[in-house]
């Protein structure tokens, strides 16, 4: 199964800022990328705008099938 389609883009940063975004996500065990993702969804959270909930991907082995007994 692939994994969910991102939308990517450039973002423009400031270098303090995103230091400070790479020391917290390091924290959480997540990469920046992620954790900017998270920061918004509380920031949208906050807002009052709710959204579906991340799909995580998927991982490990996928299930057996009927057919992987042949």
């Amino acid at each position: 199964m692939a994994a969910p389609v991102k939308k990517a883009f450039p973002l423009r940063i400031d270098p303090a800022l995103f230091a400070a975004i790479e020391r917290t996500a390091g924290a959480d065990l997540r990469s920046a990328n992620a954790q900017i993702e998270v920061l918004l969804r509380e920031a949208l959270s906050r807002r009052g705008i709710k959204l579906a909930d991340a799909q995580a991907p998927r991982r490990g082995r996928p299930p057996k099938s009927a057919d992987d007994n042949i």
